[in-house]
C-alpha cells in the first residue's frame, strides 16, 4: 500500500507516465499529472492516453512545461504534492544528435527547475525516469547500477546521466530521498509511434518495408510496460520509508536480437515484414542487459512478462487502435 495520498507525475500523458497515472489512481490516490503536449509526437496520442484518468474525480491535469519556473512555483503553491515521479523528458537517441541544445535544456534545466521548486515548497520525496542508455556501450552484461557510465554516446543518454546527478546533489544538500530508475527498453500498449516495436508493426501491417540498422545482432533487454509500472509503484513505496540516494535498474533481465525482434513480431501478426537493410546509426548502443539484483532485493521487482507474451497483447492492442 502506497502512503502518498497527493503524487505529482510529470510527462503523465506520455506512454509511461499514463499508465503510472491509471496504476495510481486505481489505488485511490489523487494524481496531478503535469504535461506540455509537445509536438515530439501527435500530441492527439497523448489526449488519447489520458481519457480514462480525464474521467476520475481524484485526476487534475496541468498543461505545463518543465522549464517554466514561474509556472512550477505557481503549480507546487496550488497543491500540496506528497511526492513526484518525473517522467518528462525529450526522449529518443538519434534526435537527441540532430538537436542536442533541446534535449539538455528539457532533460537537464527541466530536472533542475522540478527539484528547485520541491526544495522550495518543502518536497522531500522524489523518483526520476532514468534510462539504460546511460551505459553506452558497456562492454560488461549485464549491465550493474555500479558499472562505469562516463562515456555515454549520445546527448540523451548524457543528459540522463547529467540528471542523475542533479538529484544526487539535491540529495546531499536538501536530505531529498530520491530514487533514479533506470529503464530498459520499455514496450507495451501506447508505446510511443517512433519506437522500434510500435514503428515496424505499423509497417508490417501497411505492407511497408522496415529499416533495419545493422545486422539485425544488435540486442535490447525489452520490458513490458506493467513491469516497469511494477518497479514505479515499489520505488515510490521505498523512498515514502526510506532516507536514500538509489539508482535501481528495471529491466527484463534477457536481451533479445533485433532479428528475434522482428521474427517476434511477424509471429503475432502472421505476417512476414519486408526488410531494407542499412548500416548502423551513431549513438545506437549494440546491447543493453540489465542486471536486475538490486531491483529484487530493494525494491522486491519481478518481471513477470515474457516478451511474446508482451507482444501479443501489444499487437492486439495495435490491430484496435488503427
Amino acid at each position: 500500500m502506497l502512503k502518498s495520498q497527493r503524487i505529482l507525475v510529470t510527462g503523465g500523458a506520455g506512454f509511461i507516465g499514463s499508465h503510472l497515472c491509471d496504476y495510481l489512481l486505481n489505488q485511490g490516490i489523487l494524481v496531478y499529472c503535469l504535461d506540455n503536449f509537445c509536438d515530439f509526437y501527435d500530441p492527439a496520442i497523448k489526449h488519447r492516453n489520458i481519457e480514462a484518468a480525464m474521467k476520475n474525480k481524484n485526476f487534475q491535469l496541468i498543461n505545463a512545461d518543465i522549464r517554466d519556473a514561474e509556472k512550477l512555483h505557481e503549480v507546487f503553491a496550488q497543491y500540496s504534492f506528497d511526492l513526484v515521479v518525473h517522467m518528462a523528458a525529450m526522449a529518443g537517441v538519434r534526435p537527441s544528435i540532430e538537436n542536442p541544445a533541446l534535449y539538455l535544456d528539457v532533460n537537464i534545466a527541466g530536472t533542475l527547475q522540478l527539484l528547485q521548486a520541491c526544495t522550495a515548497h518543502g518536497i522531500k520525496r522524489f523518483v526520476f525516469a532514468s534510462s539504460s542508455s546511460i551505459y553506452g556501450n558497456n562492454t560488461k552484461l549485464p549491465f550493474a547500477e555500479d558499472d562505469c557510465v562516463d562515456h555515454p554516446i549520445s546527448p540523451y543518454a548524457m543528459s540522463k546521466k547529467a540528471a542523475e546527478l542533479l538529484c544526487h546533489n539535491w540529495h546531499h544538500l536538501y536530505k531529498m530521498s530520491i530514487i533514479c530508475l533506470r529503464f530498459f527498453t520499455v514496450y507495451g500498449p501506447r508505446q510511443r509511434p517512433d519506437l522500434a516495436i510500435h514503428k515496424f508493426a505499423r509497417m508490417i501491417i501497411n505492407d511497408q518495408p522496415i529499416p533495419m540498422f545493422g545486422d539485425g545482432s544488435t540486442a535490447r533487454d525489452y520490458t513490458y510496460i506493467d513491469d516497469i509500472i511494477q518497479g514505479v509503484s515499489q520505488a515510490i513505496s521505498y523512498v515514502e520509508h526510506h532516507h536514500c540516494y538509489e539508482i535501481i535498474n528495471l529491466g527484463e533481465a534477457g536481451s533479445i536480437t533485433l532479428e528475434k525482434m522482428i521474427k517476434t513480431i511477424e509471429n503475432a501478426l502472421g505476417k512476414p515484414a519486408r526488410i531494407n537493410l542499412l548500416p548502423m546509426q551513431s549513438g545506437d548502443v549494440e546491447n543493453t542487459f540489465a542486471d536486475i539484483t538490486k531491483a529484487k532485493s530493494l525494491l522486491n521487482y519481478n518481471p513477470q512478462t515474457s516478451f511474446e507474451a508482451g507482444i501479443q497483447v501489444f499487437i492486439d492492442w495495435i490491430r484496435s487502435s488503427y
